[in-house]
Formats: C-alpha cells, sequence, structure tokens
C-alpha cells in the first residue's frame, strides 16, 4: 500500500499566495540589505570584517546576513527586536505580573506593544553606536561629523523597525515565522560566496577533490544528527482517568505524553556563550593597553582556554535557558486541573520533581551536543583547510528554521487535502446516499 502523496503547493491557492508573499518580503529584506548607508564607504567596512569575525561585531554581522560589514540601511537586521524577546522572556521568568500577562490573552498582546516600543529604543542606541563604529575605521567616513551621525542614527534606526514590521507581516500573511526566516535567509546568503571560494580553492589546489569528498560526508552526517537531536524527546506517559459527564455519559480515559525536548533551549546558549567569550577579543581591538592583549590571547580559538570556558558556559546557559522557557510546576499544576497524573508519582509536587529531574538528566547530553556544534567550524577549519564556517548558531538556526517552515507548509497540504475530503465525500445513511 502506497502513502498517500501530497498536493503541489503551487496549486493550493491560499498556500500559494503565502509563499510568493513571504518571498516577496524576503526579496525586499536583502535588497535593503545591499543598500549602503549615505556617505559611508563599504570597501572599508569590508576589509575591517575580513580581519576576522571573532568580535561581537563578528557575531552580529552573521545573523544580519553581512549588512553590517556593507555598511547598508538594514545593518541592524532583525536583532533589536530579537533582543527585545528575550528581554522580556526573561522578565517573565523574574517578575510574576509579566509571567501572569504572558499566560492570558491580551497581556500577551501588552507584551507584543511592550516588546516593540523596546525594539525602537533598542535600534535607536544600536544605530547611534553604530555610527561611531563606523566613524572610527580608517576612512570608512566621507565626512565624519553630527551630521553624519545623526543621518546614519535615523537612517539605521528606520531600516530596523521596518524589519520588525516586515517579519510581523511574514508571520501573520505568510508562511512561517517572520523573524526566524529573516535570520535564515541572512545565514543562507553566505552559501553562495562560500561556494565560489570553494572552487577556487579547488582550481588553485588549495583543497583537494577527495578531501572535499569527505568533507561534504562529514557535513551531510552533522546534518542529519542535527535533524535528529532537534525532533528528538523524552515522553513521559500521562493518564487521564474516565470522568462522568452527566446523564450516564462517560468521557473515557486517555493515554497521552508529554514530550520533553532533548534540545529545549534551542540556539540561544551559543548564542549567550559567544557573545560573553569575544568579549576580550573585542575589547583588545579598540584598545591599546597590553593587559587586554595578553588576555584576548587566552581566549583565542584553538587555546585550551577557549575550549574550556566555551564549553562550560554553553553548559551552564543550557541549564539556564531550559529554566526561564519551562517550568515544571506549572506544568503539574495544569496537569492536576485537567485530572491526569504521570503513572507512578503522585500528582502535585511529586509530579514538577519528576518532571524536573527527567528534564535535569536529557538536558545535559543536548548541551554537550550544543558544544559539539558550536566548535565543530573551527575543527573543520584546522583539518579540511576549507574557506567557509559550517556549523555553530548558524547550522541549527537553518536546521531549526527549516523544519518549522516545512511543517507548517504539510500542516496547509494537509488540511486543504482534509477539506477537498469532507466536501466530496459521501456517507451512507439507511442505504441512501448523501453528499457532504
Amino acid at each position: 500500500m502506497t502513502a498517500p502523496q501530497l498536493p503541489n503547493p503551487f496549486k493550493i491557492p491560499e498556500l500559494k499566495e503565502k509563499i510568493l508573499f513571504t518571498l516577496l518580503c524576503l526579496l525586499l529584506y536583502r535588497l535593503g540589505a545591499h543598500i549602503t548607508v549615505p556617505g559611508v564607504d563599504a570597501q572599508a567596512t569590508l576589509d575591517f570584517f575580513n580581519q576576522g569575525s571573532q568580535t561581537l561585531f563578528g557575531v552580529y554581522n552573521l545573523f544580519v546576513g553581512g549588512a553590517l560589514s556593507r555598511g547598508t540601511v538594514f545593518a541592524l537586521g532583525i536583532m533589536p527586536y530579537i533582543s527585545a524577546s528575550i528581554f522580556f522572556q526573561i522578565m517573565g521568568a523574574v517578575f510574576p505580573t509579566i509571567e501572569r500577562l504572558q499566560k492570558e490573552e491580551e497581556g500577551r498582546k501588552k507584551i507584543t506593544q511592550w516588546t516593540r516600543y523596546l525594539t525602537i529604543g533598542l535600534a535607536a542606541g544600536q544605530a547611534y553606536g553604530i555610527s561611531l563604529f563606523l566613524e572610527g575605521l580608517q576612512g570608512a567616513v566621507l565626512t565624519p561629523g553630527w551630521a553624519f551621525r545623526l543621518t546614519t542614527a535615523f537612517t539605521l534606526t528606520v531600516g530596523g523597525v521596518f524589519i520588525m514590521w516586515l517579519g510581523e507581516q511574514i508571520t501573520e500573511r505568510g508562511l512561517g515565522n517572520g523573524m526566524s526566516l529573516l535570520i535564515f535567509f541572512s545565514i543562507m546568503e553566505s552559501a553562495v560566496p562560500a561556494t565560489v571560494q570553494t572552487v577556487e580553492f579547488l582550481r588553485t589546489g588549495a583543497l583537494t577533490f577527495p578531501r572535499l569528498f569527505l568533507l561534504l560526508v562529514v557535513m551531510v552526517v552533522v546534518v542529519w544528527c542535527t535533524v535528529a537531536i532537534t525532533v528528538a524527546a523524552r515522553r513521559i506517559p500521562i493518564q487521564i482517568p474516565r470522568k462522568v459527564m452527566g446523564r450516564g455519559r462517560i468521557r473515557e480515559g486517555q493515554k497521552s505524553f508529554i514530550p520533553l525536548r532533548i534540545n529545549s533551549a534551542g540556539v540561544m546558549p551559543i548564542i549567550f556563550a559567544q557573545s560573553i567569550i569575544i568579549v576580550p577579543g573585542t575589547m583588545a581591538q579598540f584598545s591599546n593597553r597590553p593587559f587586554l592583549r595578553d588576555l584576548a590571547e587566552y581566549f583565542q580559538p584553538g587555546s585550551w582556554v577557549y575550549y574550556v570556558s566555551y564549553t562550560a558556559l554553553i553548559v551552564f546557559f543550557t541549564y539556564f535557558y531550559t529554566a526561564i522557557i519551562f517550568n515544571p510546576v506549572d506544568l503539574s499544576e495544569n496537569l492536576k486541573k485537567q485530572g491526569g497524573f504521570i503513572p507512578g508519582v503522585k500528582p502535585g509536587s511529586r509530579t514538577s520533581e519528576y518532571i524536573d529531574a527527567v528534564l535535569s538528566r536529557i538536558t545535559l547530553p543536548g548541551s554537550l551536543f550544543l558544544t559539539a556544534v558550536a566548535i565543530m567550524p573551527l575543527v573543520l577549519l584546522d583539518v579540511f583547510n576549507v574557506p567557509f564556517q559550517f556549523g555553530g548558531t548558524g547550522l541549527l538556526i537553518v536546521v531549526g528554521v527549516a523544519l518549522d517552515t516545512v511543517q507548517q507548509m504539510q500542516q496547509h497540504m494537509i488540511l486543504r487535502q482534509y477539506d477537498g475530503f469532507m466536501k466530496q465525500g459521501r456517507v451512507r445513511f439507511r442505504g441512501r446516499q448523501r453528499y457532504m
């Protein structure tokens, strides 16, 4: 028996409109990421970023698709909105008032509005900081001064707010999560120059075909493992007993499960750890103090201090962020209100303790996996001498966003197929056929 074939997404009018609208928004986003801010020499900024990416600006440039290195109007990217969203997410774990708002529909709308206001503030502050950064680069600004700073700050702020609006439009009218797709295509854009550089390496003999083939095999295995860990979950069985509904009706007992993902924290632990470990290098790059330069040498990629510190930070932030986004107490209370329970575990505090213990055990292999993915680009650079980075935050974001988008597309197609079946299906009533 063959599996049913899903229809072509472009043959479904609603899904076709969503895909085309999403592609149009992404095209506008990438076009804006190549329009240089007035008064900026893009070649000078590119020369600075080509010196290395192990600074705070290099990490930021990765998530905006190189827009910062080109000095474009979309240099801020979606990062101000992401930072504002993370801020309120953390505040919800600290302040009970915000936590209550996050559980209510009206409260979530209010937090969304606050997030937009905070995004504007962060974008304005970061835009002014970037204007000062550009003035500090030799030959990057044609006419430095207050006029350039105010003009650049205003332009970048408007660009950041427009990107926020664009991401929200994709989420509401397009396909997938708009904010995630903007970062996804920003990262994927670097695949084109990386492919060109790889071909040039093959032509010059710096990279041989056997080594390239081995590298491709490693990349396929890594992607497969990343997908497997991303969707892997520990299923905790739950039982909902039978319940008398009235008038003699009895609701049958249900068996279900609570999925606890091995990598519940996603890519955030790597981002947090990377943001901290590159601070010494960033400070040394803009300072002439010998102490900072010596400290930066200890945290250079490849040193044992770098690997140990990086691993410890990722493991710590994995547990930290998992504790923020996942509350076993709330889960056990909701389960108790529904009359459900975990077989062999008492409802209430014992259930929350059991869930917390299971989550703590599966978070450790998840954190070690994140560490391996984060360190992989450095290992591949040393072993294969490739002109691009593979792994790290970029790989996790690309895999996660791709899985979510494909899953949402499949849900649209299955729903469409189900609706067509309901309209064309026939139901027999007492020997006669009735059409629904």
